[in-house]
């Protein structure tokens, strides 16, 4: 794996943190947070998109952040799991993965300035 899609899980775990806040942020300093978290999340997924197809890129960041929200949801503030939402995650990432496994590496293109 390379350094781009590191970013992109990175990117998918502060959006993570910053959907939690918009929900849940009730000071200054937790809506600070939260503005810092779509900062740095939306920063790696756009330079990850400079070098990777933004669509595959978008949908891996999209899962992923979806996957992690409704599991913290789950362990961090007590919202029940039930069985159509444990299947609906697993085909969510089972399309995130398929996606990236589907998707080549483009090759780097010199850039003559």
């Amino acid at each position: 794996m390379n350094k781009q899609w590191i970013s992109v899980i990175i990117a998918a775990c502060f959006e993570v943190g910053w959907v939690i806040g918009l929900k849940h942020a009730m000071s200054v300093l937790e809506w600070i947070g939260t503005a810092i978290a779509i900062f740095i999340s939306f920063y790696l997924l756009i330079k990850a998109g400079e070098h990777l197809p933004v669509g595959t890129v978008y949908a891996v960041f999209v899962g992923l952040g979806t996957a992690g929200t409704v599991c913290a949801d789950s362990l961090l503030f007590g919202e029940p799991w039930k069985l159509a939402k444990i299947v609906c995650i697993v085909v969510l990432l089972a399309g995130v993965v398929g996606l990236k496994l589907v998707t080549g590496e483009p090759k780097e293109q010199e850039v003559n300035e």
